[in-house]
């Protein structure tokens, strides 16, 4: 009997030996008693990105306003606006590329302060302008002009030019810059897009008239006697042909996103940009254009240009600007009339109907 316990407890011994050695058998690897911990590594957990912010989008009411009104009005009519704080842009033909006019001046007082900028000028340089500088149609300075010339400065020809719309002004300033080529070059250096620039007061006008440019018609009303003498099929058809492909045209998105820029001081110094807003601001010209509608507590700041007329038809009637609120949110609007035979009244309404367009459906 004692033999059978022993012969079971070796049996028992030997069993459990085996087990424990199973066991550990099947943990795939013998651990000793000193071994270190092992170390788990967890799996890499994929990177959540957070999603981007949601776009805001243009009140409903305001885009049906825009497109209503290009719609309705007649003719070509392109319109623009665009929010600086909230990113979206109401647009209806915002790409077609209407003539400027005297918008375009606003290309030239950038090139100028551009220059400032750089150290190539001072808004204090000394200018002449001379009888031979005179241009057309709207030049107040003219009247300053003696034999001996006119003295100025770049900062007053620049006032006069967008605050009056001076073409005189402009003019002389753009010679002062280095011509057309410099203020194209300005343009593209801040890939500024979809906008053109004439080759100046002058020699635009007189492109559309169907007429070549004589020293002696920036006399009196000589420009407009020469023009009355012209065919009316050549004016019909110089006309037309500078309607269809202006040489000074901008589509009114490119340029609402310009003066989005302007504004946001990317194109100037900070000193140059606020000098530019500032006169903006204090323009006098269009005073039942947009300015019409803009309520009071909202600033604004713009820039006119108006076309010559032919057979009761307008090849340009424009404003563009800035509008902002009296919480500081800032709107940029191009409104731009292309060709149309509406009377002046009626430009004016559509032009005040964006501005209340914009204000009724400002959100705070």
């Amino acid at each position: 009997m004692a033999f059978t316990v022993r012969r079971f407890g070796k049996v028992m011994m030997g069993g459990l030996a085996g087990f424990a050695i199973a066991g550990c058998v099947s943990d795939s690897r013998m651990v000793r008693a000193d071994a270190p911990p092992s170390v788990v590594f967890a799996p890499p957990r994929p990177v959540v990105q957070p999603l981007p912010p949601k776009p805001k989008l243009p009140p409903e009411a305001l885009v049906s306003l825009v497109q209503m009104l290009t719609r309705d009005f007649g003719g070509k009519v392109g319109i623009a606006v665009k929010s600086l704080d909230d990113g979206w842009t109401v647009e209806s033909n915002g790409d077609l590329k209407l003539p400027q006019q005297s918008v375009s001046k606003l290309w030239v007082a950038m090139t100028v302060l551009d220059a400032r900028d750089q150290g190539k000028l001072t808004l204090d340089d000394p200018i002449t302008v001379k009888k031979e500088d005179l241009t057309l149609f709207n030049q107040p300075i003219a009247a300053l002009v003696k034999d001996a010339g006119y003295q100025t400065t770049v900062g007053e020809l620049l006032q006069r030019a967008m605050t009056q719309s001076d073409n005189t002004a402009n003019d002389r300033l753009l010679q002062y810059v280095g011509g057309p080529s410099v203020v194209r070059a300005f343009l593209a250096k801040k890939a500024i897009a979809d906008i053109r620039f004439g080759p100046g007061e002058r020699a635009l006008q007189s492109l559309t008239a169907g007429m070549d440019w004589k020293p002696e018609y920036s006399k009196g009303n000589a420009f407009e006697r020469a023009r009355s003498q012209i065919p009316a099929s050549t004016r019909m058809d110089a006309f037309e042909r500078y309607i269809a492909d202006p040489p000074d045209g901008a589509a009114p998105r490119a340029i609402a996103t310009a003066l989005g820029r302007l504004k946001r001081g990317e194109l100037l110094s900070p000193s140059s940009t606020q000098y530019l807003i500032s006169t903006m601001e204090s323009s006098r010209t269009g005073k039942q254009r947009m300015r019409g509608a803009v309520p009071e507590g909202w600033t604004f700041g713009h820039k006119t240009g108006t076309g010559q007329n032919f057979s009761g038809r307008t090849a340009g009637y424009n404003d563009v600007g800035f509008l902002v609120s009296p919480n500081g949110k800032t709107f940029t609007i191009a409104v731009m009339i292309g060709d149309t035979n509406k009377t002046i009244p009626e430009r004016q309404a559509l032009m005040q109907a964006v501005v209340m367009g914009v204000v009724t459906n400002y959100r705070w």
